[in-house]
């Protein structure tokens, strides 16, 4: 890149990345030489020689935290820039500015979303910035706009340097997906104990259950989270979803939650049988039965008093006591 003057050498070295998180961008460890870059651009790893190495990302996701090495000055910012033809890129999201400390590995929090294809790069702020390169490394190439490429703007980079490679990289973390909930209903008085099963669920930030949080949950593993339901208002099906730094859970039948309750119906003046059948499909179960008329078959009379009466809201499956008269 005409905009690089060489300075001196250091070593990146690796630094850990969760479980659930996938890396782009230049691997590690690798030599790179400080390099102040005369004028302010956006400049990124177009290609990566080395075996393995991710130079774009794999999958739709949030970058969650990226590097840079041998970098002073600034504030950086970490872009994410899609291509769009030929050696030519849209910017689709900027990272909030961080400042390096030190020619050493400097890593900064983020939540950039991002697709699969899509490649990682850094805006410098002014001239006399630093940020490490490799050079005569066959195989790599990094691209160049002079000025920075604005986020919603499309054009072919300004310049190409064969052989360089550029100190910088990404951790993204994969949406995570839902795909099932065991079991799938329970008391609308909450405390039901549910275990959901999906994918890339680590570092889960919330669990809902339509619009309420849980009342506690558990990250067990990348794949599974223990959840207590909260209560409900009513009766229903609510989705449940779970949110990490990378995003929610989409929605959909695999996620869903019925909430239960028996809402007693009224079945004063019913025949016992029709009454037995209200209360099945209300939720309710019959309770204890007594009849006011000795010596009179019970198919025959009619429920003249229930206990709850009709309307209460209770926990599914509570009994109601009838009397036939």
């Amino acid at each position: 890149m005409r905009w690089i003057a060489l300075a001196a050498a250091l070593v990146w070295a690796p630094t850990a990345a969760s479980a659930a998180t996938v890396t782009v961008g230049a691997p590690l460890p690798q030599s790179f030489a400080p390099r102040e870059l005369n004028g302010v651009g956006t400049a990124f790893n177009a290609l990566l020689p080395e075996p393995g190495a991710l130079v774009t990302s794999p999958i739709d996701g949030t970058v969650v935290r990226w590097r840079v090495s041998g970098a002073a000055g600034g504030p950086f910012r970490l872009r994410i820039l899609r291509p769009a033809g030929p050696e030519t890129f849209t910017g689709v999201g900027t990272s909030a500015p961080a400042s390096p400390a030190g020619f050493g590995v400097e890593e900064f929090a983020t939540a950039l979303p991002i697709k699969a294809g899509d490649f990682i790069g850094f805006d410098n702020n002014k001239e006399g910035d630093q940020i490490g390169v490799v050079d005569s490394l066959p195989g790599a190439l990094a691209l160049a706009w002079i000025p920075p490429l604005p986020d919603g703007l499309s054009r072919p980079a300004d310049e190409s340097s064969s052989g360089t490679e550029v100190a910088l990289n990404a951790d993204v973390q994969p949406l995570p997906k839902l795909f099932s909930v065991s079991p799938n209903a329970g008391s609308f008085k909450g405390n039901t104990t549910v275990t959901i099963a999906g994918s890339d669920l680590t570092g889960a930030t919330s669990v809902s259950f339509g619009a309420t949080a849980a009342t506690s949950f558990t990250v067990d593993s990348d794949t599974q989270i223990t959840a207590i339901a909260p209560p409900a208002t009513a009766p229903g099906i609510v989705d449940v979803v779970v949110t990490t730094l990378a995003g929610t859970t989409a929605t959909g039948a695999a996620d869903q939650f019925s909430y239960r309750a028996c809402i007693v119906p009224a079945v004063v003046g019913k025949t016992l049988k029709k009454a037995r059948k209200r209360l099945r499909k209300s939720g309710c179960r019959t309770g204890k039965v007594r009849t006011t008329t000795a010596g009179t078959a019970k198919a025959t009379v009619r429920v003249v008093k229930q206990k709850p009466k009709a309307g209460k809201l209770r926990a599914p499956d509570t009994k109601v006591k009838l009397t036939l008269g």
